[in-house]
């Protein structure tokens, strides 16, 4: 007999959380009729701006059946949390799960730069790639290389070595589900063996709290750029050297208001 649910809710608290909030978003999608064109990863969005849209994408999904899948996956691998002794834990899942969202998301936006520009394959312009995977499958890699004997449990009864979890996963969702996407699935499994290898180390508190600072800048200021989200308190103006940035706080009757000048400058499940 297994473990009673709440104790290994406590065992897992950082996935637990994941989890809530990946469900919450879905049925608030669900709920509100909201498409993945409206919150998913496209490349030409993202030349738009919409750089808001690394973090919706990795963290909405489009069905429930889409949610149950990634979400299985990651209860399983939940087990990283536990293996502090191993240099994991709570602290290191945190770190690089959101390095993980951020990196793979560039690296997919990398691909179908190359894809679309270098060999003109020009269907990757009309993909909108929406999922956890992308994280599911780097944690996958990170476990395969960090613990070998481990293995990955799907819906309670399917059992996959952990070793070849993420190439067997990968092709697996490629032939059962044409519209998996095998460029984010990719990406989050070439993350994470950069990160299990040590191509990608270092993250301390400090450049945690620093890139969570970033990423809600960034995904504000793209909010508002892109028209997305009005901000009443955020404005964004050109000056007369273009070639500089200028940010600062205007007193105004009604409060402070930012300013700032610019710089010039088809549906896939992940």
């Amino acid at each position: 007999m297994g473990k009673p649910l709440i104790y290994e809710i406590w065992e897992k608290p950082a996935t637990s959380c994941i989890i809530a909030i990946c469900s919450l978003i879905c049925f608030y999608i669900q709920k509100k009729g909201i498409g993945y064109s409206h919150v998913g990863l496209n490349y030409d969005t993202a030349l738009e701006g919409h750089h808001w849209r690394i973090i919706t994408s990795a963290l909405s999904h489009i069905s429930i059946l889409h949610l149950v899948f990634n979400m299985s996956a990651l209860w399983s691998l939940g087990v990283i949390e536990q293996l502090g002794h191993l240099g994991l834990g709570v602290q290191y899942y945190l770190h690089y799960t959101m390095l993980l969202v951020v990196l793979s998301g560039l690296l997919v936006l990398g691909m179908y730069h190359i894809l679309i520009n270098k060999f003109k394959i020009d269907y990757f312009r009309r993909v909108t790639a929406v999922g956890y995977s992308c994280v599911v499958f780097g944690w996958m890699t990170i476990l395969s290389t960090k613990q070998p004997s481990s293995k990955l449990e799907l819906f309670g009864f399917l059992s996959l070595p952990i070793s070849f979890a993420p190439f067997e996963s990968l092709i697996f969702t490629s032939i059962i589900v044409p519209q998996a996407s095998f460029i984010g699935h990719l990406s989050g499994i070439i993350i994470g063996y950069a990160i299990s290898w040590g191509v990608i180390h270092g993250m301390t508190n400090y450049w945690a709290v620093s890139m969570l600072g970033w990423i809600v800048l960034v995904f504000i200021f793209s909010l508002k750029k892109s028209g997305t989200y009005n901000f009443s308190f955020l404005k964004i103006e050109s000056v007369e050297d273009s070639s500089l940035p200028s940010v600062r706080f205007l007193s105004s009757g009604n409060g402070r208001t930012l300013q700032m000048s610019p710089f010039d400058g088809g549906l896939n499940l992940v």
